[in-house]
């Protein structure tokens, strides 16, 4: 390339001057090329850095920085620090001319050293102002220097410079590699880094939590030149933490084992929040299904008879205290394509914008509460169920002892009645009550009152003087007391004057279930043989009127009794109730 007489070496004529470019009082540079190559430098860069102009020629101006620090400069404009020949610092500020042709003029000008005091200082206070203390480490020797205000967060004196092997000893086992991990990775991507840690204090082993930030300095050759960063205490703002996730933990605990659902709603958007995963079961949708809006919630998933109920509910909450209290059924999709009715009871606070303004949104917990009404409802029912069942308990009671005291001879006769009487009123209770849908098995009945009298096996085939035939048939409340009694009164009167009065003497019971025209009908059949000559009684008794009108009354049974003489028989054909399902505690699981 041409030069002017009077152009420095190496630097192109149309830009400078040679006697402006040599004589100017700070020290200038030409760079060219991408990388910012030093084309050539005058003396008073050169005296800056205490070398000579051609000693510059051809470096990049990148490796004139120091590892000291990267000072506050941001490419080739602002401060920064340089080493100067001798290794020592120097703190400059550069100006940068405009490029022209690929070239461009740098100034470069010392900067006093009572300003660069005065700007660490006050670095110095802004960092120790918002509890930050600043570090630095020295691979040479392996120690890191500490600020005052380091110092005392690590717990060591002032001016300590403890060695990088004890602090790591003193980090949490539990973070250590975590830590080392995540250094180790900055530095090599010569990137800056964040940890958090647990730290055990040199001065009383107190445990405290540590954010340590830092970043490695790097020779001009690329060689790690150490490393320097701020830390500090962030021990109370992490118990904080922690103590707001133990409570959102004791509260997600306790709203799961309550089988709550959480939710939030934005009144001005119509948005809902729904917090966990409770609210996706009561409602029984899927997240990728989304959540309902109130909108959406009052149009197609309350029930109808209920809207008005909780619009009302809704209403009074945001007039009144903003306390919301609400019962109402939802429809609930089920996965098989099709749906069920679920009640819900939903609570919240709606949080408003200050004390008079708008409602902002709704907080609050959802249960579904259906087999806590069913469980009502049932417990209301069997109530009822065991008042009409004490009475007509006492009615029987009352119709015994009136009964066996008119046909009874004797104080003995009647206590020997009265009490068999009772006895099998009380087994067929005892039976209802075990049973948990209320019923008493025919053949229990039979059973406990023949058993007695049976010299083996009432199997049918088996030859025994009692032979029960027939299916498993569960009687409900309201015809196992009178069906219950009605076989006591058979029995006692086969035991007394029929086929159990010998030995000879043989009852065979046949049972079966028929359809009817609105229901099921029970046909009982007693057959006895073998026993006493039969006639027709010459009187009714408690067991004929028990046998003719309870019977008809109480279970609507058409009842034929044969007195032929080779033996008593009994024909019942019975109507069976419909159970009630809201009597059986199963229903609902």
């Amino acid at each position: 390339m041409d030069q002017r007489p009077d152009a420095a070496p190496g630097l192109p004529d149309e830009l400078f001057p040679r006697f402006a470019f040599e004589g100017a009082p700070v020290g200038l540079a030409c760079l060219s090329g991408p990388d910012g190559r030093i084309l050539a430098a005058n003396p008073a860069l050169a005296a800056l850095l205490g070398t000579d102009p051609g000693a510059l020629a051809g470096r990049r101006l990148a490796e004139l920085d120091h590892p000291q620090g990267p000072g506050t400069g941001h490419g080739l404009a602002g401060e920064v620090w340089w080493r100067r020949a001798d290794g020592s610092a120097v703190r400059v500020r550069l100006r940068t001319g405009p490029e022209r042709d690929g070239y461009r003029i740098v100034a470069a000008e010392a900067v006093a050293d009572g300003t660069a005091a005065a700007r660490a200082e006050q670095t110095h206070l802004a960092l120790a102002s918002a509890g930050l203390g600043e570090w630095s480490w020295n691979p040479a020797d392996g120690r890191v220097t500490l600020s005052d205000r380091a110092a005392a967060i690590l717990g060591y004196p002032a001016r300590a410079t403890p060695t990088w092997r004890d602090l790591q000893d003193a980090v949490g086992r539990d973070d250590l590699d975590r830590v080392r991990a995540t250094v180790q990775d900055a530095v090599a991507k010569a990137i800056p880094y964040a940890v958090e840690m647990r730290f055990r204090r040199a001065g009383d082993g107190q445990e405290a939590w540590i954010s340590a930030r830092g970043q490695a300095t790097l020779s001009p050759d690329g060689m790690l030149a150490g490393m320097v960063g701020v830390l500090q205490d962030v021990t109370a703002r992490e118990e904080a933490r922690r103590a707001l996730h133990d409570r959102e933990q004791r509260l997600r605990v306790a709203t799961t084992v309550a089988a709550l659902g959480i939710f939030e709603w934005h009144v001005l958007d119509d948005q809902s929040l729904w917090e966990n995963e409770r609210m996706w079961e009561i409602f029984g949708r899927r997240p990728q299904d989304g959540t309902i809006s109130m909108r959406e919630f009052f149009r197609t998933v309350v029930h109808p008879e209920d809207k008005v109920s909780f619009r009302r509910a809704v209403a009074q909450a945001l007039h009144g205290d903003g306390v919301l209290h609400a019962t109402t059924r939802i429809r609930r999709p089920e996965g098989d394509g099709g749906e069920t009715w679920r009640t819900i009871e939903m609570a919240g606070r709606f949080e408003r914008d200050g004390p008079a303004g708008l409602p902002r949104r709704l907080i609050g917990v959802v249960a579904d509460i259906t087999d806590r009404r069913l469980a009502e409802e049932r417990q209301s029912l069997l109530i009822r169920e065991l008042h009409h069942r004490v009475k007509n308990t006492l009615a029987t009671v009352q119709a015994i002892v009136g009964s066996t005291a008119r046909t009874a001879s004797s104080i003995d006769s009647f206590y020997e009645a009265f009490v068999g009487r009772i006895m099998s009123l009380a087994h067929t209770h005892s039976v209802l009550t075990e049973d948990v849908w209320q019923t008493a098995s025919l053949h229990s009945l039979l059973e406990n009152e023949l058993r007695p009298y049976a010299d083996g096996e009432m199997r049918p085939g088996t030859g025994g003087r009692v032979e029960l035939d027939g299916p498993a048939v569960d009687l409900p409340s309201e015809i196992a007391v009178p069906i219950g009694m009605a076989i006591h009164e058979l029995t006692t009167n086969a035991a007394k004057y029929g086929a159990l009065s010998n030995r000879a003497g043989r009852v065979r019971i046949r049972w079966s279930v028929e359809p009817g025209a609105d229901r099921p009908r029970l046909r009982f059949h007693w057959q006895e043989s073998g026993g006493p000559a039969v006639a027709p009684p010459t009187r009714q008794g408690f067991g004929s009127r028990l046998l003719q009108r309870v019977l008809t009354t109480q279970v609507q049974a058409e009842v034929a009794t044969d007195y032929a003489p080779g033996g008593l028989a009994l024909t019942m054909l019975a109507p069976l109730p419909a159970r009630n399902a809201a009597l059986n505690p199963l229903a609902a699981l």
